[in-house]
């Protein structure tokens, strides 16, 4: 399979994304990796990475980086508001996000990946 057919949200900082990486890799895949703390998404590419996985924002918000950011009780955010927190500061999306042509999936833990990897050869 051609990297253009795999995509990984990576932050190498994060062991659910090296793993979920290695596994990827495991498969005989090289994926396309964006490490999304130095290219992060604009507006049109974050709202389509939620409309793939089919997650809210709520859902892909990492809290507790929220906290220490100090911006506050994250419960009354809207999803508009998260939405414009995650492209202000990118390392409130949870990781990784993994694409395939079967799919897209939050992949936490790592093994959730391979609902949507090929099988292997």
């Amino acid at each position: 399979m051609s990297s253009n057919n795999v995509t990984i949200y990576h932050n190498p900082a994060c062991g659910n994304s090296r793993n979920t990486l290695a596994l990827i890799r495991e498969r005989g895949i090289e994926p396309t990796v964006i490490e999304y703390l130095k290219t992060p998404p604009d507006r049109k590419m974050l709202l389509d990475l939620l409309k793939k996985t089919k997650l809210k924002p709520r859902e892909l918000l990492r809290e507790k980086d929220a906290e220490k950011l100090g911006l506050g009780d994250t419960a009354k955010w809207s999803d508009d508001e998260i939405v414009e927190q995650m492209l202000k500061h990118p390392i409130l999306m949870n990781r990784p996000i993994v694409i395939t042509s079967l799919g897209a999936v939050l992949s936490r833990p790592p093994e959730t990946v391979l609902k949507i990897l090929p099988p292997k050869k």
